[in-house]
């Protein structure tokens, strides 16, 4: 069973009330706590050494990337983070210094975007390092961006580049908070997700909560310097567009609006955030399932992003 399967089986019965407006299946819960104008967002991750981080990790790059990670997420839905708590657990021999260090890179991070960093716990794990963060967000009363809610002909569009995010992008990423907020704020936007998993994978989950299929031109995917770098220098078999596909953690925003509204995007976007790019790589469709168009043609693209347990 992998993570996904997983995932489907637990959430099936879990206890919900009033408060949650929405729960499991979307990168925050969206909960309503009386607040005239504004709904809370709230997100909680992990990373773990052997996973996403090693031993050889600079401590300041893990902190950055354990906050980051749900900094991520709250920019997925449009919001704005506010206060973070913060699970530390650490094998019985552990270096202080290193542990501190951590804490200075979550530190910066949540310095740069206004986020309180409230307390948390720590605990003994006997195997390695592991940080769990729990964070919320404000997001005005029913504007977050879900996963759902494209509509059949939608442009699809992706910040940033992909793939290769294991030559260091995946630990020095920024979160897409400011551009995810200008997005929202100046055009209505139909669904949004951060990709975490791969672009492959990632577009399956937003293709999954509108009932919908998606087409994407392989020419119009942004594919990353390090990828092309990483597969000339190992003569790697792993094409770049495959990497761009489905290594992950690039952590860049993937999105869907109408396709009338591309091009004024596009020109709005250029002078909004001149250093990223945007890239239009494709469409969402009634037909199920998703495809890809090269040299080739049109053909189905069976491949997935990166899945725990798998």
């Amino acid at each position: 069973m992998d993570e996904l399967e997983l995932i489907q089986r637990l959430t099936k019965n879990l206890p919900a009330n009033d408060s949650v407006v929405t729960g499991a299946g979307d990168d925050c819960a969206v909960l309503h706590i009386g607040l005239a104008d504004e709904q809370l967002l709230f997100k909680t991750d992990a990373v773990v050494e052997g996973i996403h981080f090693t031993s050889e990790t600079a401590p300041e790059k893990v902190g950055h990337k354990a906050l980051g990670r749900c900094l991520s997420d709250i920019a997925a839905m449009a919001g704005k983070p506010t206060a973070a708590l913060v699970t530390l657990a650490l094998p019985p021999k552990y270096d202080a210094a290193y542990v501190e260090q951590i804490y200075a890179g979550m530190r910066a991070l949540a310095e740069r975007w206004q986020v309180a960093i409230a307390g948390g716990e720590t605990t003994t794990n006997p195997g390695q390092i592991l940080i769990s963060v729990a964070l919320i967000g404000l997001v005005p009363r029913n504007r977050a961006v879900l996963r759902s809610g494209s509509k059949a002909g939608d442009a699809l569009f992706v910040t940033g580049e992909l793939g290769g995010s294991l030559a260091g992008k995946h630990l020095e990423f920024e979160p897409r908070l400011a551009e995810a907020q200008w997005l929202a704020k100046h055009f209505p936007l139909h669904a949004m997700i951060d990709i975490s998993d791969g672009l492959a994978g990632d577009l399956r989950h937003l293709m999954q909560a509108s009932g919908l299929g998606a087409e994407i031109l392989s020419r119009a995917v942004p594919i990353s310097k390090a990828a092309k770098s990483q597969a000339r220098a190992e003569s790697s078999s792993k094409p770049p567009l495959l990497a761009a596909l489905t290594d992950g953690e690039d952590f860049e925003l993937l999105f869907t609006l109408s396709s009338k509204q591309a091009v004024p995007l596009l020109d709005a976007w250029k002078k909004e955030f001149p250093k990223l790019k945007l890239s239009c790589i494709g469409k969402m469709t009634a037909e199920p399932g998703l495809k890809i168009h090269d040299k080739d043609g049109v053909r189905q693209l069976t491949l997935k992003g990166y899945t725990h347990f798998s």
